[in-house]
């Protein structure tokens, strides 16, 4: 029989299956999709004689755990417990207490059986039966004939929670058993078809769901697709036949029946919901066969889904529940039930939920290499839309011949050309326009995407180009003719498109894949790119292939608009109204990014490049410490590192400067780490101004548009949006075209920006006053030099050169000069409070202003307020912020001029003790600068301090050296010793314990010195600080502290320190670092004297 030419595309011959049939095996005929509204038996005894059911049961030993009961269609009751028979079909399920009661229901309770048959399949007719007037049509109440149906209402009434607990109870049973059955399914092998397990389970299931159901749509969907990777996934016919070739004909009736069983499931399912949701749960789990790169299993998806078509053709209750559905639906709206009344959301009515994909399915199956199935799957389609005709006419009530409809269908729809099978596909496409809305456009578009994927198998040549060519063509055609109808789901249809190009590798069918977009984005291209900018951040090279298709491939869209529309987006914020994170405009200007890389979009990037940048810079501020939300994150694409969005929005800056040809400033940024403090929150304007300065240093072209563009751009935005233009316009002062300016744009914003809450902006103001003062005094500089130059050539041009010498002398400062002048005051005004980096950037462009102009016209208060300003920051945590305090601090004193006044030397005298603690840290740079000022403020002030003051030398090696240096400052400096302890104590608060070590010894040497000065307040304190440094983490600042301690002790000073009680005197106080308050054994300089006592507390008297 193997040599028997074969008769269908499983290449199974039909002798041989008409033999089958012959030899009593299952067959299932053309009368599983009669109607089903025929009563159908609810039980599975009533599918066959008693006699003819089997109970299976397994009582091998070692498998009790899994024995069970199962019901077959043999001939004959079979109790088998033999291990070695395979041949028997069993299922194999726990021994439970629902199984056993349900297996003695089916052995001994026959009539129970019946009773629950016609319980179920009578549930009408009882409802009839118990109305009164079913009960006036069989008679009276006192006759026979009534008496029964009233009792038998009044039996049913007393038991209905009884039976309710006893149907819930045997649809649990069910379940698990089909549970078991569907495990069994799976461990059935898929390389070969030996037995007929996989039939008879697939059997069983049919009995089984032709119960009641139990089953909801999940269950259904899972059963279906378990049953359907079974028997899909086995080789073909003809590879089992050579495998096994003794058993041929034994594989082929088996192969045959298993088909049938699958197909018999199928249709007992459908008939249990024979809705359009129902018959789209069962078409879903064939979807993914339908694009195997296998032949075989691409056959078998075909021929089950066009058996679920026809059974669907063949169900009138298909059409009636959709007519109910139609009417549900149109009794919500207030409509007509006619199809040109709803002609305009017909769209919605007609077909089943997911229809258009079963159709895109079919369509690429056209087009298949295998005629066969192109031929199937065309009879496919005509099914499809003879169904969706007898809706529409059922909808209109008109009398329709089913099979004449098919027929006429069939000749206008066919017949099948293999040897140009996309003319079939255009004129199914064209056929299918008045039953396509949006959502069926776009599960068309996505099934042809199906068809270009090669994630699972990579599919033959011919299978790939003719999937590419009937892909492309469905495509191109359908968003060609049905384009307008798809403007609410392009979302879906771009994100469809992402999805799938995940799976597709072969350049050219990427490129098909591809074709949408600029299809869509020709006549849609707002809606086009605000679904592209929801694609997964950051972009991988799926989501970057996307943006740059729209000016790729023709149609290609208009890309100034393109721009337009990207810069709109650039300048949202991304945070929304409710506080939420918004991935617009990072998304935006990763598409930029990848539209730079097409250099035919460069040209038009040009137009706009000053507000790009503008915008970008602005996005960088607003991106710092921002994270987006988790759903549109891609993060599997940055394996390397965290995905941090500010650094992402930083690269697109970088990319457009290097596109716009500014590749000099960026690789300035990139030496002075520009780019890292861009993305910083308290470094951003200094980034942005770097790069501005950069810009102005290589005379980039587009600054000047820049420059125009930027003074509106200050009065716009938020405070960071104001920040950001503010550190860019600052140095674009620096430019000659500033002079075109009016006065009121450069020297009015800077002056209006000194009273702003801001210190940012108050710092950045600041900055832009020195540049107009620098650039107006390098101006009248220049100017002079050019008048001298010309005053040589004649006697004229002497005499007006001698005039205007002589108003330079008298007013040696330009007009604009002396307004800033002026400001100076607003300039150091409320620097005290500002953050220490930014207080020492705003002095240090001060003292720009002040090293420029004369000394003589400078007031001497503003030079006091700017050492007001930096002497705090001398104990910044910070070392670049303490050596820039400290360097300042000896630049802004040799301004000063002599002599001295008294606020001057106050000043300066209060900045020795800092300065000289500051010496003792250990610090290498800090403590060179700290030695230059020390050395500047004496040369000032003429002061000759001891050499030791300049010595870095630790003081823990020598104590007398701070005795002596504390006394030095006590004897000179009396009346600011009460200032040097209060320093002492601020510095022993500071968080490096270098310092606080130095203050404690300080502290211990200079208060012996202060003898009549200390107030009990200030006393408190001391002592309040020396003990609680006592218990410091840093081990040598508590020896220091116990020192400092010991020292004011043997100092005489014990009188007025109550020492502590329990303490024990030690002389080492490295080695216990708390006092004894005994008296005994103490050194004689240490015991009490009657006069310190008697001077201590007449001190006091004249305190109070």
């Amino acid at each position: 029989m193997i040599g028997e030419k074969p008769d269908n595309k499983e290449g199974i011959p039909k002798s041989s299956l008409a033999s089958s049939r012959k030899q009593g095996l299952p067959q299932f005929k053309d009368t599983m999709c009669a109607d089903s509204r025929i009563t159908r038996p609810n039980s599975l005894m009533a599918l066959a004689p008693m006699a003819c059911m089997s109970l299976v049961v397994n009582d091998s030993q070692d498998k009790k755990a899994e024995a069970g009961c199962i019901l077959t269609d043999t001939s004959c009751v079979t109790l088998t417990s033999s291990q070695d028979d395979s041949e028997d079909f069993r299922m194999f399920t726990g021994y439970n207490s629902r199984v056993t009661e349900l297996k003695m229901k089916l052995e001994n309770s026959t009539s129970m059986t019946f009773q629950a048959l016609q319980k179920s399949t009578s549930k009408d007719i009882y409802a009839y039966e118990t109305t009164p007037d079913a009960i006036q049509a069989h008679g009276e109440l006192g006759s026979p004939c009534g008496l029964f149906p009233f009792a038998l209402w009044e039996e049913e009434n007393k038991t209905t929670s009884e039976r309710g607990q006893e149907q819930l109870e045997q649809d649990e049973d069910k379940k698990k058993l089909i549970k078991k059955i569907m495990k069994q399914i799976q461990e059935e092998p898929t390389d070969t078809l030996s037995s007929s397990t996989l039939q008879e389970a697939m059997v069983t299931l049919t009995q089984l769901s032709s119960i009641q159901t139990c089953l909801g749509p999940k269950e259904t969907n899972e059963l279906v697709a378990i049953c359907v990777k079974s028997v899909f996934s086995l080789p073909s016919a003809q590879t089992m036949q050579e495998q096994d070739m003794d058993n041929a004909d034994f594989v082929q009736i088996l192969y045959s029946q298993t088909l049938d069983a699958l197909q018999t499931l199928l249709n007992s399912l459908f008939l249990e919901d024979p809705t359009p949701a129902g018959l789209a749960n069962l078409l879903e789990p064939l979807g993914p066969w339908m694009t195997s790169a296998k032949a075989h299993e691409r056959a078998r998806a075909v021929n089950s889904n066009v058996f679920l078509l026809n059974c669907t053709l063949q169900t009138p209750l298909f059409f009636t529940s959709f007519i109910e559905q139609v009417l549900n639906f149109l009794v919500e709206s207030n409509e007509q039930l006619t199809f040109e009344h709803n002609r305009g959301h017909y769209f919605t009515i007609f077909g089943f939920p997911t229809f258009g994909l079963l159709l895109g399915r079919l369509i690429l199956r056209i087009c298949d290499p295998d005629e066969e199935i192109g031929n199937e799957a065309l009879d496919g389609v005509i099914i499809l839309y003879t169904i969706l005709e007898l809706q529409k006419r059922h909808l209109d009530k008109e009398e329709t011949n089913k099979h004449e409809l098919h027929k006429s269908n069939k000749r206008f729809l066919g017949p099948y050309n293999p040897i140009s099978p996309c003319q079939n596909i255009l004129r199914v496409i064209a056929e299918f326009g008045d039953f396509l809305g949006p959502q069926q456009v776009k599960d068309l578009l996505l099934a042809a995407l199906e068809g270009l994927r090669d994630d699972q198998e990579t599919p033959s040549k011919d299978t790939a180009e003719m999937m590419q060519l009937a892909s492309e063509v469905t495509l191109s055609s359908v968003l060609e003719w049905y384009r307008h109808r798809v403007l609410d789901v392009i979302p879906d249809i771009m994100s469809g498109i992402y999805v799938h190009l995940s799976a597709i590798h072969e350049p050219r069918a990427r490129e098909v894949a591809l074709l949408p977009i600029s299809l869509l984005a020709s006549s849609f291209m707002t809606e086009v790119v605000i679904a592209l900018l929801m694609c997964p951040l950051p972009l991988d090279s799926n989501g970057a292939e996307m943006w740059r298709q729209l000016i790729l491939r023709k149609p290609s869209c208009d890309i100034r608009d393109l721009l337009e529309l990207l810069l709109t987006s650039l300048k949202e914020k991304p945070i929304t109204k409710k506080g939420r994170a918004s991935i617009v405009p990072l998304a935006a200007a990763s598409g930029l990014c990848e539209l730079l890389s097409v250099n035919s979009c460069v040209g038009r990037v040009r137009r706009i490049y000053p507000q790009l940048l503008l915008a970008l810079l602005v996005q960088v501020h607003y991106h710092i410490g921002l994270n987006l939300p988790s759903n549109n994150c891609n993060f599997t694409n940055c394996s390397s590192s965290i995905f941090i969005p500010v650094r992402w929005v930083v690269k697109v800056v970088k990319t457009l400067l290097m596109k716009m040809g500014c590749s000099y400033e960026a690789a300035l940024l990139e030496s002075q780490g520009g780019w890292e403090l861009m993305g910083q929150a308290e470094h951003h304007h200094r980034g942005v101004s770097l790069l501005a300065r950069a810009m102005v240093h290589y005379s980039c072209q587009e600054l000047c548009r820049v420059l125009y563009l930027l003074i509106p751009f200050l009065e716009r935005g938020d405070e960071k949006h104001k920040i950001t233009a503010t550190a860019f316009f600052v140095e674009l002062l620096r430019m000659e075209q500033v002079k075109r300016i009016p006065e009121e744009y450069s020297l009015g914003r800077m002056s209006e920006g000194l009273t702003n809450e801001d210190p940012i902006m108050k710092v950045l103001c600041i900055r832009g006053l020195v540049i107009l003062a620098h650039r107006s005094e390098k101006v009248r500089k220049l100017k002079t030099k050019e008048i001298k130059f010309s005053s040589s050539s004649s006697t004229s041009s002497r005499k007006n050169a001698d005039r205007f010498c002589a108003r330079a002398r008298s007013s040696p400062f330009s007009p604009q000069s002396t307004k800033i002048q002026a400001l100076l005051p607003s300039m150091m005004k409320g620097l005290q409070w500002v953050d220490g980096l930014l207080a020492v950037e705003a002095v240090s462009n001060v003292r720009t202003i002040l090293k420029c102009q004369d000394k003589k016209s400078n007031d001497v208060t503003i030079y006091l307020e700017i050492l007001q300003v930096l002497q705090p920051h001398f104990n910044d945590n910070r070392e670049e912020v303490r050596s820039a305090a400290i360097t300042l601090f000896g630049k802004v004193v040799r301004l000063l001029r002599s002599p001295c006044m008294p606020l001057t030397e106050q000043q300066l005298v209060n900045c020795l003790v800092p300065l000289i603690l500051q010496l003792q840290e250990g610090n290498p740079v800090v403590g060179k600068k700290c030695k230059k000022t020390l050395s500047d403020c004496c040369y000032h002030m003429a002061w000759v301090l001891p050499k030791m003051m300049y010595s870095k030398k630790p003081w823990d090696i020598s104590q007398q050296t701070v005795t002596k240096i504390c006394k030095y400052l006590v004897s000179t400096h009396r009346d600011s010793a009460l200032v040097f302890l209060t320093q002492s104590l601020e510095y022993t608060k500071s968080p490096r314990a270098a310092l606080r070590r130095s203050a404690v010894t300080f502290i211990g040497s200079l208060v012996p010195c202060m003898e009549g000065m200390l107030t009990e307040d200030l006393l408190s304190e001391v002592k309040t600080s020396l003990e609680a440094l006592r218990h410091d983490p840093e081990a040598s600042v508590c020896i220091f502290a116990a020192q400092a301690q010991d020292h004011i002790l043997a100092s005489c000073w014990r009188n007025s320190w109550p020492l502590p009680r329990g303490d024990a005197w030690v002389c080492d106080p490295a080695t216990n670092h708390r006092w004894n308050s005994s008296k005994e054994n103490l050194p004689v300089c240490h015991h009490r004297k009657s006069w310190i006592l008697d001077s201590l507390r007449a001190w006091k008297k004249t305190l109070k």
